[in-house]
């Protein structure tokens, strides 16, 4: 498959988050669609490193790098992306208990 497909994929998807964050106002779907982002920017990663694999496979046919290069960086993302969403659950359940609403219009208002 050419690396363009991966790309507007990519493209796409990071597109619809951006879209998602600047106009929703539920924190739960602000969220969501900022997960979105990071799983735009996984994909990319993989298929760029399996574009370096292919390109490493014809220039040095006996090279033992199998490719897992960016499929380890993506590992490490989504642990971290897998603690920002326990931090970020915990701050949402507890703005709601206290608030009573998960809206961000909600929430502006309260600093007044």
């Amino acid at each position: 498959m050419p690396i363009n497909l991966y790309i507007f994929v990519s493209l796409a998807l990071f597109a619809i988050g951006v879209i998602g964050v600047l106009t929703r106002r539920n924190v739960i779907i602000i969220f969501m669609c900022i997960e979105l982002m990071l799983n735009a920017v996984n994909l990319l990663l993989v298929a760029f490193s399996k574009m370096h694999l292919a390109e490493m496979a014809a220039k040095l046919p006996g090279a033992t790098n199998n490719g897992v290069d960016g499929q380890l960086f993506v590992f490490f993302i989504m642990v971290v992306a897998a603690a920002e969403v326990t931090v970020g659950l915990a701050i949402i359940v507890m703005m709601y208990r206290n608030v009573h609403s998960v809206d961000v219009n909600f929430l502006n208002r309260l600093k007044n």
